[in-house]
Order: C-alpha cells, then structure tokens, then sequence
C-alpha cells in the first residue's frame, strides 16, 4: 500500500518506523516543521515527503495530529482522497472526533475514504519526532472504533497495528472508549500533575524513589495537547475526577480520626483491587 502520516510527531514518528521496520508499505510524510520532514527522510523512517497530489493516491492516511486539526484536515483534502482510501487517527479521545467526521459525511451526502477511529495506547514523557520509537508499540494494545467502516477498512487498520507490533488490538464504541481512557489515562496525567504542585515536590531529592517517580512520571506533560485532550472529554473525566476525590477523601477522613481499623480495611480493599485486575 502507499501509506500517508500527517503529522510526524511522538506517535506519528513510530508510527512510521514501525511500518517500515516491518512492511513493505512506502510511507510518506506529511508535517508543518520542514526540519522534521528532512530529519525523517534521513532516518529513512519515511521514503518521502507526501503532496496533495500523494493524498490523492493513497491507499491509507493516518492522521497523527490534534483532533481539532484532523477535522480540518479531512474538511480541506477529504473531499481529494481516492474512493476506497482508508482514514484513521491516533487521538486520545473519539466522542468529538467521530461526531464530527459523521458532520462531516453528512454535509458531503458522500465521502470517498473509510474512517477507522484508532488510538495506539503506547507513549513516553518526551514529545516529538526526535523522542519517536517503533519498540513502543511492541506488547501494547490499540483501540478501533469502527463506526460505519466497512469491516475490511477495519480489519487492514487491524492488520498495521499488530505488524507494529501490537499486542492487543480492542474494538469499541466512541462512547466506551472516552469513559475509560478518562480512568486509565487522563486521571493518572491530572493526578501527576495535581501531585507535583505540591511545594514537597522541589523539596524531594533524597526522600524518593520508586513511589515519587511512579506516580509523578506523567507530569512531565505536552500541556497544549492535554488540555484539550482533557477539555474534550471534560463529561467523562469530570465525573472519574468526582469519584477519585471521593476516595481521598475517604483515606483524609480516617486518617484524619485516626482509626486504624478503617484505614487497614480501606488500604486491604485496594491491594485486592490490584491483585486481581493487573
């Protein structure tokens, strides 16, 4: 296939060398740093920067991007995309996303590509192409939303993914998808974010060590990207937010009375939790 990303970013960037580390695919680039379009044609992790005239052509495009630019992108060039030509994303959140790609297809009354909905569950700390590593997609899992797809549109995106390297690949709903991304992963960052406003944070060389780096790891956050990864999803993370202020507060109010036998139950309760989920 000739494979298009838009958008050679942390995932875009792996994306990409984990397609040509495995497949026989060409791949080609689409990004606004130019320096970064020369970086990756060097590493050959693409074999050339794409045109509209490339966009016309493909057979897939991801679209690494953030969301509020996927919609843009597909209003200017979807339109110029081949009938067949399979689109997918690898933003952390669906609800805004499919919505408006259904908009989208509705305003057209047709639309020559498939939309697949993915989000490869995999990252680090830094942020862009220069921090991108196809061997973090290894074991990980990825998540499709199929919508209105054909199943075959899906099953390729499916293909991709676990030739990258994943492990797991999981079909959802947008709906599912956004209620528990908000737990899994927009808590921890709101939570390590939360926790190293603490003033004990500058004070903690010395004190630490695997407790401190676990739970503030994320911290180091692309706080553009999240705030409106957050902000898109407010519904679904306002609400797991509720639930965990309800459990400190819990935890404050016994320890708070010092009873013993409350905290121990409490403190049981959520090593079984973990014992038994992973």
């Amino acid at each position: 296939m000739e494979i298009i990303i838009v958008g050679l970013g942390l995932i875009g960037g792996s994306i990409a060398k984990a397609l040509k580390q495995n497949t026989s695919h060409r791949v080609l680039g689409m990004d606004i740093n130019e320096d970064v379009l020369l970086d990756a044609c060097s590493c050959r992790a693409i074999d050339g920067k794409a045109t509209v005239s490339d966009l016309e052509r493909a057979d897939l495009v991801y679209l690494s991007i953030y969301p509020e630019e996927i919609v843009e992108f597909v209003r200017q060039y979807g339109s110029r995309l081949k009938h067949g030509c399979i689109l997918t994303d690898t933003c952390g959140i669906k609800g805004e996303v499919c919505s408006a790609m259904e908009r989208i297809a509705q305003e057209a009354g047709h639309v020559p590509y498939e939309f697949v909905a993915g989000h490869p569950m995999a990252g680090k700390e830094q942020s862009g192409f220069y921090a991108s590593d196809p061997s973090i997609f290894v074991g990980a899992s990825y998540i499709l939303v199929p919508g209105k797809a054909l199943p075959d549109a899906v099953d390729a995106v499916e293909t991709l993914a676990r030739q990258m390297g994943f492990g797991r690949v999981v079909r959802v709903t947008a709906q599912e998808h956004d209620r528990n991304i908000a737990y899994t992963s927009q808590v921890p960052h709101a939570l390590a974010c939360a926790y190293v406003l603490s003033p004990r944070c500058r004070q903690h060389q010395g004190f630490s060590a695997g407790s401190y780096r676990d739970v503030s790891r994320v911290a180091n956050i692309n706080a553009a990207l999240w705030t409106r990864l957050f902000l898109d999803n407010r519904q679904c993370l306002v609400e797991e937010l509720e639930e965990l202020l309800g459990n400190l507060k819990l935890f404050r109010d016994v320890v708070e009375q010092a009873d013993e036998k409350e905290l121990e139950q409490l403190l049981s309760k959520a090593a079984q939790i973990k014992r038994e989920v992973g």
